[in-house]
């Protein structure tokens, strides 16, 4: 089987198929309501009543459980709200500062293929965080994008210090994705202590501040709409309010 930098990155639609949706959510998105509008907009996606869409949102400090969550890699149950998320994966952590990408695709349109899927999510992190002088990497045995820190102590066994600046978490259904990507802007890293991120012991985590780039949000989005459009073709602002095109 091919490793992940080994697969074709890109996902571009069938000819002629519509640009996928560019909406970004203003303030912060309660949890619960953004993952009824996903359950919703994939529901509509699969029937065809509408299109694809990306929808980029900022969320209240919260952590997430994925399928595969470990209860003892929730550390502090009680800082902040957990919500099951029905993603795949485990614990990760949403708030301010941080750019959560969901990412409402039809794949039947696309690839049919979830771990090309996966690799192509991370191609565009990691092209949006070149545009910023960053070299974001893969890891084979970790889904995410990793940022090697040889300005700390090594690892125990010699490796170089790594952290992790994106996490992603899909779930599919009939071919159509939603949940995405979270990027690490400029969150309080403090609150990734509560989980074990991902469940990956003996990495930290970071964001583009944490590595000294003075990026906005507004940076941030268009760096990722620039690389969404590599990887997966063109988007299109909407021309109505949300709730409308839902």
């Amino acid at each position: 089987m091919l490793d992940r930098n080994s697969i074709r990155a890109q996902f571009l639609p069938l000819p002629g198929s519509a640009a996928v949706e560019w909406r970004v959510a203003p303030g912060l998105t309660p949890y619960p309501e953004a993952l009824a509008f996903m359950e919703a907009r994939a529901d509509a996606i699969r029937t065809g009543t509408a299109g694809e869409l990306v929808w980029l949102v900022e969320h209240a400090p919260l952590y997430t459980a994925g399928t595969s969550a470990r209860r003892e890699d929730l550390l502090l149950p009680d800082r902040f709200p957990v919500f099951d998320a029905g993603r795949g994966g485990e614990y990760t952590y949403h708030g301010p500062g941080q750019r959560v990408a969901y990412v409402m695709l039809d794949l039947k349109k696309r690839r049919e293929d979830v771990r090309a899927f996966v690799a192509a999510l991370e191609a565009w992190i990691i092209g949006a965080l070149a545009r910023f002088n960053v070299r974001g990497e893969r890891r084979e045995d970790r889904v995410g994008v990793w940022v090697v820190r040889p300005d700390r102590p090594p690892l125990p066994d010699g490796s170089p210090a790594e952290d992790k600046i994106a996490a992603i978490g899909i779930r599919l259904r009939r071919w159509v994705s939603f949940h995405g990507i979270a990027l690490n802007v400029e969150p309080d890293l403090s609150h990734f202590s509560g989980i074990v991120p991902c469940g990956i012991k003996g990495y930290g985590v970071t964001s583009l501040v944490d590595l000294g780039l003075p990026v906005t949000m507004a940076d941030a989005d268009l760096a990722l709409k620039a690389s969404f459009e590599d990887v997966f073709g063109a988007t299109a602002e909407p021309a109505t309010p949300l709730a409308a095109a839902s």
